[in-house]
């Protein structure tokens, strides 16, 4: 039996509902009304957005060529050379989209500098820990691109080469992609706040031929050198003929690499290569946490035109927009900011910690960027709501026309201090409120499931809708389709964005045991989600970790939810533990804030809290007191590891410790696993 902890009421109150003129103005609103013109889209129901979303979402799964057809037309998608067909093979995998067309996911970066009216405004706003912006016009990116594009071309870089970034989010970073785009090569990245090991068993896989590094970077207030790291991949990596430096700590070159200000000084225009629809144009990496990471290929022509989709119809962002999501160069999410570029957004860049000097770091970041899509995760959010920080009383955010959250569910408690922070009533009797778009997807195709919808509500603890273009389900064991139950998460026909392969994965075995082996044909995501009788979603967390007491499947998310609301508690961590003699243990780490006790009376409440809030089943059989939650290195808790760990798994094979941000605290589960034993 699969039950959902905390399933929304029939018909709850929206926290937040459109206003009649922002639906009218929204992106979404008037594609509808344009493909339903041209291309057989349903018309919207006059009064009723959800109405008319929902027909559009229905058409755009049901019909998927003419939905991506008028995605193509609409944001002015150019093919050098025509396609054939749009979906010629929608097997999965193995679907084929647009064969015989080519283009150029740079080119169309790009374009806004080539308006005259727009080449001198601002394209990049870098932020440092400082928190000074400073701009990078149209004009100059454009100008650096295709120098560096051009020295890649005279260091021998063709098409489907791997070109490879140790790199901070810095515009240098950008550069370094798009020019690697425009020659046709394949772009990867890892942040340098990795270990050598952890970029090791990234690029090691893909074998690059040029390698970006940093010599350092600020965190935290503090500087970090990386010369030792750098000087371990120049070592390992043999494949590589090419080392750029970018000295951001202001180090000389090491012997035998080039400035970047060197590759970066000429006035070449841009060169473009006109590549096939599917040629990659990067490799993203899964978290590796039992293993070597996933090398997830995503090709030019698919990732051009979810990126379009997501950005346009459902952040609704366009020119005058500024882009703002806290991410590093190691996570999906710096992939999809770059891609604000496509759409005319000027991206804002932000390299320090989330929270120097203080945790409102973020906000400020904003204010003095102008940023009007703000970014965030949901841990961040909580953070903030427990510091007691006051975004929309101490900064000017009067231009921030969204607050969104990705990384794991947001809470219901996130969802309502966000509305109650930017609630505001004037002595008109006007409200000024902020549209939450808690949005969930993957690495796998670096796009959202289900999330952002300008014109439609936000209810406590839901996702707005399923993403156009995906047809998201939840399924029982039996591959039943479920609403208003708890299921896994199904993607029933392909995305353009999805992986064309992974890296060293000849006979694809590795990639559809990923996804499609427990349903054949149809994408097995590996999350709990509910799809409700109101068409919102509720993620309730991963599957490959649920909770499962006297066959009642439950989601860490609903007790992280409760547990990290308590004052005491900075973090939690729970596992559903098989034992050998057929029980079941169910403890729950906490990670106290400084000062807090783990006494009788804070284990009482505890338990008490998640009895109320939840249900009985939810209490864990114990609660232990730990010095730190372990994650992965973007930042999501490590659940599968840990249980393998306390099922008695040596910590060598139970996780790669590259993969983790403090393999240190990993010792504390190996240690109470040994004493259980």
């Amino acid at each position: 039996m699969t039950t959902a902890p905390q399933q929304p009421a029939d018909h709850p109150e929206p926290l937040w509902r459109p206003g009649e003129d922002r639906v009218a103005r929204a992106q979404v609103t008037r594609f509808q009304q344009w493909a339903a013109e041209r291309h057989g889209a349903p018309a919207a129901v006059p009064g009723d957005p959800a109405a008319s979303y929902a027909a559009l979402h229905r058409w755009s799964v049901d019909e998927l060529e003419p939905f991506w057809q008028a995605v193509t037309e609409w944001c002015d998608v150019r093919f050098s050379s025509p396609w054939e067909r749009v979906l010629a093979d929608r097997a999965m995998p193995g679907a084929r989209w647009f064969p015989g067309a080519t283009l150029n996911y740079a080119e169309h970066a790009l374009r806004t500098a080539q308006d005259p009216a727009r080449a001198g405004e601002p394209a990049l706003v870098h932020v440092d820990e400082t928190h000074e912006p400073r701009e990078v016009s149209w004009a100059e990116l454009r100008r650096q691109v295709g120098a560096l594009a051009h020295r890649l071309r005279d260091l021998g870089v063709r098409p489907g080469d791997r070109v490879s970034g140790y790199l901070p989010n810095i515009p240098q970073a950008v550069v370094a992609l798009l020019a690697s785009a425009a020659v046709g090569a394949v772009w990867t990245s890892c942040a340098p706040d990795f270990g050598a090991r952890s970029v090791l068993d990234r690029f090691q896989q893909v074998e690059p031929v040029v390698l970006f590094t940093v010599d350092g970077y600020h965190y935290g207030g503090k500087r970090h050198d990386r010369a030792d790291v750098v000087a371990e991949l120049r070592d390992q990596l043999p494949t590589v003929r090419a080392v750029v430096h970018i000295p951001l700590l202001g180090t000389a070159a090491p012997e035998g690499t080039l400035e970047w200000d060197d590759l970066t000084s000429g006035t070449a225009e841009p060169v473009f290569e006109q590549v096939p629809f599917d040629h990659p144009l990067w490799v993203l990496y899964s978290s590796g946490t039992t293993g070597l990471p996933k090398a997830i290929v995503q090709s030019q022509g698919g990732i051009l035109l979810e990126h379009l989709k997501q950005l346009t119809l459902h952040c609704d962002l366009g020119p005058g927009d500024r882009f703002f999501w806290y991410t590093s160069t190691g996570w999906m999410m710096w992939n999809f900011l770059v891609s604000g570029l496509l759409v005319g957004s000027t991206v804002v860049l932000y390299d320090g910690s989330p929270g120097h000097p203080d945790t409102a770091a973020q906000w400020r970041v904003a204010e003095r960027t102008g940023a009007t899509l703000f970014g965030t995760s949901a841990a961040y959010v909580m953070a903030c709501r427990k510091a007691g920080v006051h975004p929309a009383r101490d900064f000017d955010l009067s231009r921030v026309q969204c607050v969104a959250t990705t990384g794991s569910p947001l809470p219901p408690d996130g969802f309502r201090w966000i509305h109650d922070e930017f609630h505001r009533e004037g002595p008109d009797g006007t409200v000024a409120d902020m549209w939450i778009a808690s949005v969930s997807g993957g690495t796998d195709v670096c796009s959202c499931f289900a999330g952002a919808v300008p014109t439609l509500p936000v209810y406590i603890g839901e996702l707005q809708a399923p993403c156009l273009g995906t047809d998201l389900q939840a399924w029982d064991p039996h591959g039943k389709p479920l609403v208003d139950e708890v299921g896994e998460l199904i993607v029933n026909n392909p995305m353009p964005s999805m992986p064309i392969r992974f890296w060293n994965d000849p006979d694809g075995s590795r990639y559809h045991d990923s996804y499609f082996e427990m349903f054949p044909g149809s994408w097995r995501h590996g999350d709990w989600i509910t799809l409700t009788s109101r068409g919102t979603v509720v993620i309730h967390g991963r599957s490959d970790s649920t909770l499962n007491r006297q066959g009642v499947r439950m989601g860490s998310a609903d007790i992280y939810e409760v547990v990290d609301r308590l004052p005491e508690i900075r973090e939690s961590l729970v596992v559903g533990v098989e034992q050998p003699d057929g029980g079941y243990w169910m403890p729950l780490f906490v990670h106290l804030v400084p000062g807090a006790t783990l006494d009788d009376a804070l284990l009482d409440r505890i338990k008490s809290t998640i009895r109320r809030q939840l249900s009985p089943r939810h209490v864990p059989d114990e609660v232990i007191a730990v010095p730190g939650i372990p994650h992965t290195l973007t930042g999501k808790r490590i659940e599968v590891p840990v249980k393998r760990l306390l099922q008695g798994t040596p910590l060598e094979r139970a996780v790669n410790p590259g993969s983790v941000d403090d393999v240190r605290l990993l010792g504390f589960y190996e240690q109470l696993a040994r004493e259980r034993r």
